[in-house]
């Protein structure tokens, strides 16, 4: 009980001095704690992006976006990174505090502590309390699924009562012990928070702080959600109702293709904004400053009039190209938050899963075309609307453009997890050192362990590698 006292007590200190810009976190000297007394309180809480606006980072680690030099490889600081890029059965390797899985229950926590806050001192309904209380409901949904594609098996209807999920803490209290719930009771409680959020939330995207949800968001991320589970009907019908509400593309050939940081922090594609953890530099950074390099087969796939090439990559002397910074603006680590674009690419794949192959290829077009610069070939090259012969054609050409358009997004383990589930087999192989290592399709490393250290405090059971 000590310990977990001391814990809670830790937190809400950290808690409360991330959030200096508002005068109530510093102003009672006198106490050990500070105690949210309003709204406005609570909301600046949610606002801290240092804790909930994250995403985890080994399954980027792990993916084939990218490769490292042998060079790099050796010179990584931490074993976490070298043994993720390997797929080895001990990521960790001793390595305690894994953030992946301590950051993304800290955003539960603070949450938690909203959601308990509002619940306790403000059961009538008002529009401020409404909207907090929604943002909190979509931050916790938001990290949870996050742990739970990272630390769970693909969901499977058939198996998903049994399989295990995370545990799912749905109060701020942390002096107990709770095991996981099943890979079904995760889903449902992500879904059901997503749900109860969307009824509290504003159908206007912000203009400026897209640190906070909206309706926008909600669906968006339930569609990526419904996506991911293989419910190709509901995930198509969010991203509809997403983009019904918000459906703006950008023309690339209005953006810098010369530009170190080619989009700004208000880029007209997002939805909602997040990174991925601020850890692990040497393998995620998107600045030439890191080692990672893009997976050179990727880069031979864009044509020379796809303006996704320029400005998404550096090309540097030995004619490997790296991730230019951010999508979100001038973040050094990628962006994986919710965006238009990836709105588009399940609207198409889930009509052609459904066999609507004209409507499938048209959303892809409309896509494609403020990708294309016609000006860039001489002579000029317009643009021609991709066609699909059937819906399995329709299907690849699709996700090929969802492997261009979303890379260093945080998005391809988790598409490599579902599309071997669903009988693509598609294996990863590296070379490093002189030693090869495979990754087979459906194989228990696409599941993360469990951090040693909440294994030894919590008892939860570890996955199987």
């Amino acid at each position: 009980m000590k310990r977990y006292t001391t814990s809670i007590c830790l937190l809400l200190m950290v808690m409360f001095t991330q959030c200096r810009k508002n005068e109530f976190l510093g102003k009672k000297p006198s106490s050990n704690l500070v105690v949210p007394t309003s709204l406005n309180d609570l909301q600046a809480l949610l606002d801290n992006t240092n804790v909930m606006n994250f995403t985890g980072s080994l399954a980027h680690m792990s993916c084939d976006d990218y490769y490292v030099s042998d060079a790099n490889f050796q010179a990584a600081p931490f074993a976490t990174q070298r043994n993720s890029y390997i797929w080895a059965k001990d990521i960790y390797d001793g390595e305690l505090a894994i953030r992946d899985w301590n950051d993304l229950y800290k955003g539960v926590f603070y949450a938690n502590a909203v959601l308990d806050e509002i619940d306790r001192s403000y059961p009538n309904s008002s529009p401020q309390r409404n909207y907090v209380k929604g943002w909190a409901l979509f931050c916790r949904a938001y990290s949870f699924y996050d742990l739970a594609r990272n630390f769970c098996k693909a969901y499977h209807p058939n198996t998903a009562q049994d399989d295990l999920g995370i545990p799912l803490r749905l109060t701020s209290s942390i002096d107990y012990r709770l095991p996981r719930a099943t890979l079904q009771e995760t889903m449902d409680q992500i879904l059901s928070d997503l749900n109860e959020s969307e009824s509290l939330l504003p159908p206007e995207r912000p203009s400026t702080n897209l640190n906070r949800p909206s309706k926008i968001a909600v669906y968006a991320l339930l569609a990526r959600i419904y996506l991911d589970m293989g419910n190709y009907s509901l995930a198509l019908q969010f991203a509809q109702r997403s983009l019904s509400l918000y459906s703006v593309l950008i023309d690339y050939k209005m953006v810098s293709k010369t530009a170190t940081i080619p989009f700004t922090v208000t880029n007209e594609e997002l939805i909602f904004n997040s990174t991925s953890i601020p850890v692990y530099a040497e393998f995620l950074s998107t600045s030439n400053l890191g080692s990672a390099r893009i997976n050179a087969a990727l880069i031979q796939q864009y044509l020379p009039n796809d303006l996704r090439l320029p400005i998404y990559f550096g090309k540097l002397a030995d004619n490997s190209y790296y991730r230019k910074r951010g999508y979100n603006g001038s973040s050094n680590y990628p962006f994986t938050g919710l965006a238009t674009d990836e709105l588009y690419l399940i609207s198409a794949e889930c009509l052609a899963r459904t066999g609507e192959v004209t409507l499938a290829m048209n959303i892809l077009n409309q896509l494609l075309v403020k990708r294309w610069d016609p000006a860039a070939t001489s002579p000029l090259n317009a643009f021609t609307p991709l066609i699909a012969v059937d819906a399995q054609d329709a299907l690849e050409k699709i996700l090929t453009e969802r492997r261009k358009e979303l890379v260093f997004r945080g998005l391809r383990w988790t598409d490599l997890k579902r599309l071997n589930r669903d009988g693509s087999n598609l294996s990863l192989q590296r070379t490093v050192l002189g030693s090869t290592y495979t990754l087979l399709a459906n194989d228990p490393k696409y599941v993360f362990p469990i951090p040693e250290d909440e294994i030894s405090i919590s008892g939860v059971i570890q996955n199987l590698r």
